[in-house]
């Protein structure tokens, strides 16, 4: 059971400054696909963090003579992002004449590598886009700022995408955006077949190998009903979610055994016997390509697994519209596919600046201020401030209607919100990605690479 790792409204590309030169904008595509944390950006943050002192600095320079603080804002994202953003930093200092916002941002693998070095050398950006991936291990090591014992209005916010920010450190990190997991269906492919979109209140996941299993029947060869899964924690989260286990305890532990991750691959081996899913040699293609490329995108799949905030940038690469499901379930039953509310991003401070006050003023422009979320829109994901997201739906694009109705849709449906990810997690998507490959090409059963997939998990959040 799948779904592709980050949530990501607009997929990181090239650029560090606020013009992006045309020669790292044109690596943009390449770079819009299923976001993937590695183990080697895990480990660079784990071991460089590991060196940071508690002592200050970081953060911009003190007030200048004439009474201006400037604030560094780091984030990663491609030029649209990069655009955006800056409207909205545009309409915070045209409200707070005295504060300037300096933007630095660049990729998803070189900005956590960056990251790691400035807080380590206490030199932190003010204002830190932060990932659920990691936003343990920097809380933990003391390199985020409390939130809580600032001025930042959280009553408008989604109890549990609120709740993914709170650690024992505090309340690090407000969510930026919210999204779902979701299953999103190419229609023009199902029409091809002269198979129906199932009804996705109602689908159990024998449904789903019987209908992806009927679509590759019915389709040229090449083309398959479904995409494979198996490629990050998201998608073993869920499948573990509708089996009463979880990804991570509250304590930081796995919440799971070796026969669950096991049970897991042996699904997907019986969808590739069937061949509801592609090969495992496609399967590996398929994980290299960029998301305009994808199974999906180029009407190769009928379903696949993506964040619900993905759905746009799927749409612009189909050239046509897809649907958003929810995910099957065990019974039949909607409440049953235990779906949640997950935190695109976050807004977090480093807890050096040397301008806590003025840094927290400006999160809370972020999260509930209308001319933020006018400028925002839905870039990472949906508005997670009630009164915001109403007050943008009319200036929301039609895929992003889409997006905001799904999520409104499920509301009544959703299991509770899953424990934060651990310190070390950041490598837990690169070992099951591994012992996936390492079960579709049939060179470890699914009890072996169980076992060894476990044992691997363990050592990196310990």
């Amino acid at each position: 059971m799948p779904v592709h790792p980050k949530g990501e409204a607009v997929a990181p590309a090239a650029g560090s400054t606020a013009s992006a030169p045309k020669a790292q904008a044109a690596k943009a595509p390449r770079n819009k696909r299923k976001l993937r944390a590695s183990a080697l950006v895990a480990a660079t943050a784990a071991a460089v963090l590991a060196l940071t002192a508690c002592g200050g600095g970081g953060g911009s320079d003190a007030k200048s003579a004439d009474g201006k603080v400037e604030l560094r804002f780091a984030w990663w994202g491609g030029d649209k992002r990069a655009q955006v953003t800056q409207a909205a930093i545009a309409a915070f200092e045209a409200e707070n004449p005295n504060i300037k916002i300096k933007p630095e941002y660049g990729d998803w693998s070189g900005y956590w590598d960056k990251l790691a070095t400035q807080v380590a050398a206490n030199d932190a950006p003010d204002i830190i886009q932060m990932d659920e991936k990691y936003i343990t291990e920097y809380s933990t090591r003391g390199a985020l700022l409390d939130l809580s014992k600032y001025q930042i209005d959280t009553s408008k916010l989604d109890e549990a995408a609120l709740e993914a920010g709170k650690g024992e450190k505090g309340l690090t990190g407000i969510a930026a955006g919210i999204n779902a997991a979701t299953i999103l269906a190419n229609p023009a492919v199902f029409q091809a077949a002269g198979v129906a979109i199932p009804d996705d209140k109602t689908w159990t996941w024998e449904d789903f190998e019987r209908v992806a299993a009927e679509v590759t029947t019915k389709s040229p060869k090449g083309t398959y009903g479904a995409a494979a899964y198996g490629t990050d924690e998201a998608s073993l989260g869920v499948w573990l979610r509708q089996n009463g286990k979880s990804l991570y305890t509250e304590d930081g532990k796995l919440g799971f055994e070796p026969s669950d991750i096991a049970e897991w691959w042996g699904f997907l081996k019986e969808l590739s016997e069937k061949k509801a899913v592609p090969s495992a040699s496609e399967v590996v293609e398929a994980e290299a390509a960029p998301l305009d490329q994808s199974g999906l995108a180029t009407g190769k799949n009928g379903l696949a697994f993506w964040w619900s905030n993905q759905l746009p940038a799927l749409e612009k690469a189909a050239g046509g519209e897809l649907q958003i499901l929810r995910f099957p379930s065990k019974t039949g039953k909607a409440e049953d596919a235990k779906l949640w509310y997950k935190a695109s991003q976050f807004w977090s401070a480093s807890s050096r600046t040397k301008h806590p006050e003025e840094t927290a003023k400006f999160i809370d422009f972020l999260t509930n201020n209308v001319k933020a979320g006018e400028a925002l829109l839905a870039d990472r994901g949906v508005y997670p401030n009630s009164e915001v997201r109403e007050a943008i739906a009319p200036k929301l694009a039609k895929a992003d209607v889409k997006v905001v109705s799904f999520i409104d849709g499920i509301k009544g449906e959703l299991g509770d919100a899953p424990a934060a990810p651990p310190k070390g997690a950041g490598a837990i998507q690169e070992i099951i990605k591994r012992y996936t490959s390492e079960v579709l090409f049939n060179r470890l059963s699914t009890e072996e690479a169980g076992k060894k997939a476990v044992d691997e998990m363990k050592s990196a959040i310990s």
